[in-house]
């Protein structure tokens, strides 16, 4: 069977066929690329990536079984850091991977190799160092002096309340002011498109452009959600702290990260499953307002890069067919699609 026309017959299978019944808990999630998609299911990930000639590049790999199929995928909030920082990990790759499909003309091969490289470990650290440093610390540090200036003495809940103010605006201006530029609005829409093919997959809509095109560009489970999240409990989570020195406070906020990030997690495992309970919708209101910035309506070439990465993932999971790492699909695929 060619490429081709296996891509073609997984997009016309139902989504019964697709997954077998005793997995048919959604757990798809993704993100945006550089050109393309990734895509990530509960035992593998594929990255779609437009290349410089128009063709679609489709990388595909099993995820870690420990992580992911594993006793600690069993355990609240710990479950979280461990997805998290894998998450994070695979995101990089994604990245380091459509950069060299899309923006370089390097081979199939050179740009592969990318997710065997130990590179993409120091460029988490650096990204954790640095969000660490702007998000939290700093935050906390204004916070403390300017408590400190308009109140005489500790203020605890007065300095909480201003840190959370400053990270929550600055998370909000950090979004804006990169979305301005012309590449982010372009990665945006394949955000978009990721949310959309995955919204279709969940309704049992055809993976098809037209057909994907008609679905929301929210989603519960957006990272974006996440990170909203993380900045509300974080206030809730310091001002049950007691009054601290400036060194004791900026090091309550790195220690007690992965408590937030793990609590935030489960919040948004929560609340994607039980998003029929009015109140669930209520409290999701501002994760999925917040989406706003961080997605762009994506045209149908984006729609046609996720959709391959959502197939690829979904075809390795149902072992409907040999999944080959590298695919390379023709550039006249998007008109081989149903429209």
């Amino acid at each position: 069977m060619t490429l081709s026309t296996r891509t073609s017959t997984i997009a016309t299978m139902s989504k019964e066929e697709r997954v077998p019944l005793n997995k048919r808990e959604f757990n798809y999630g993704g993100q945006a690329v550089i050109e393309g998609v990734m895509m990530r299911g509960s035992r593998a990930l594929a990255v779609a990536v437009r290349d410089p000639q128009g063709r679609i590049v489709v990388h595909t790999e099993p995820l870690d079984a420990r992580i992911y199929g594993g006793r600690l995928a069993r355990i609240p909030f710990v479950r979280g850091l461990t997805l998290l920082w894998d998450a994070l990990g695979l995101g990089v790759k994604s990245l380091m991977f459509s950069a060299n499909v899309a923006l370089a003309e390097e081979g199939e091969d050179e740009a592969q190799n990318v997710f065997d490289s130990p590179a993409q470990w120091g460029m988490v650290l650096f990204s954790l160092a640095v969000s660490i440093l702007l998000f939290f610390l700093f935050p906390a540090f204004v916070g403390d002096v300017v408590a400190r200036w308009l109140v005489t003495g500790p203020a605890p809940v007065l300095s909480n309340l201003i840190e959370g103010v400053i990270r929550l605006l600055l998370l909000i201006g950090y979004i804006w002011a990169i979305g301005q530029m012309a590449d982010v609005r372009r990665l945006f829409g394949y955000h978009g498109a990721e949310h959309k093919t995955i919204n279709a997959y969940e309704a049992g809509a055809p993976l098809t452009p037209r057909s994907v095109a008609e679905f929301s560009l929210q989603h519960p489970r957006c990272g974006t959600a996440f990170l909203l999240t993380v900045v509300v409990i974080s206030i809730l989570v310091y001002s049950l702290l007691p009054p601290l020195s400036l060194p004791v406070r900026l090091l309550s906020r790195v220690l007690l990260l992965p408590l937030i990030a793990g609590i935030a997690y489960e919040f948004i495992r929560f609340s994607a499953r039980h998003q029929g309970n009015p109140l669930i919708r209520l409290l999701s209101r501002p994760n999925l307002a917040m989406q706003r910035l961080t997605t762009r309506e994506p045209d149908s070439t984006m729609l046609a890069v996720a959709i391959q990465a959502l197939e690829h993932v979904l075809a390795y999971e149902a072992s409907t067919a040999p999944v080959v790492t590298g695919d390379v699909l023709a550039d006249d695929l998007d008109a081989a699609l149903p429209a």
